[in-house]
């Protein structure tokens, strides 16, 4: 099954309509009552999350029938469903709002995600900015840009390779186990600087528009990364596992690193895992 870019255009319209009904009219305007904790009090849903993940997957079986919707609260409800993601012949993966701390706590660093998997491979990607108005789309060996209402478009390109003393990125670091994560958050001094913004929408979008070199994550929820993948390999940029193996939608752990090509990830990974098990023989 092809995904066209008349196809990534009705997600990013589907992603627009649901962050303007349901997302921007709660923005700094949720109750207490509003905002709930899942597994910790960084982990957290709101009723945002919920309407417009609802919103979303009604109008992506509209216009896709015979779909598989993957969102993050439903998965949250019955982890089940990701066994449905990689026998399917066209599946969505949903963030409805990536990056809900922040916008729980009124800041603009958020982001609506939406991956596009058949038969288990990424071939599409769309991470919508609510508040700038405008979105990041990659379709598989099409390249990646952005674009907003006024149909301005700016294709995507990452950062010029950098040695590892010059690289400025972001780390997601709190979910490593231990020794790695004292390890690596050592070894992070490394680099010329290492950020967290609490949002892959926007860390990934940073990467490809070459406004940052590199991003680590511990955790592999699909919702996470699959756009933000795509868009950043199409934008020309290299990552892997920290292991080195190629990520795949169905990984669920194993962690990824992306740098603008394959040579800096190598100097990457060997300077930031120095010292782990998975150092550099």
């Amino acid at each position: 099954m092809s995904f066209s870019v008349g196809d990534a255009q009705t997600v990013a319209r589907i992603l627009r309509d649901a962050a303007e009904a349901e997302i921007l009219p709660r923005f700094r305007h949720l109750s207490a009552g509003a905002i709930r904790q899942k597994t910790s009090a960084e982990d957290l849903v709101t009723d945002a999350d919920e309407a417009a993940e609802r919103k979303i997957t009604a109008a992506l079986l509209k216009e896709f029938p015979g779909a598989v919707v993957i969102g993050e609260e439903a998965v949250s409800a019955d982890d089940t469903l990701l066994d449905s993601l990689d026998g399917a012949d066209l599946a969505f993966v949903v963030d409805p709002v990536d990056g809900t701390k922040n916008f729980a706590s009124g800041l603009t660093l958020f982001g609506v995600m939406a991956g596009v998997v058949v038969r288990g491979e990424a071939v599409g990607g769309v991470i919508l900015d609510p508040i700038g108005g405008d979105w990041t789309t990659a379709l598989r060996g099409e390249g990646a840009w952005t674009e907003n209402s006024r149909g301005e478009r700016n294709d995507l390109r990452v950062a010029a390779p950098k040695p590892v003393n010059e690289m400025a990125g972001t780390a997601s670091w709190s979910l490593l186990p231990e020794p790695l994560r004292t390890q690596v958050c050592a070894n992070l001094a490394a680099t010329r600087s290492a950020a967290g913004y609490r949002c892959a929408a926007h860390e990934y979008r940073m990467l490809a528009g070459g406004h940052s070199h590199f991003a680590l994550y511990a955790k592999l929820t699909v919702w996470d990364h699959v756009a933000g993948w795509l868009i950043h390999r199409e934008a020309g940029g290299y990552s892997a596992r920290f292991d080195g193996s190629a990520y795949l939608p169905a990984h669920r752990e194993g962690g990824l690193l992306c740098a603008p090509d394959e040579t800096s990830w190598r100097a990457l990974q060997a300077a930031l895992f120095a010292g782990t098990e998975y150092a550099v023989a």
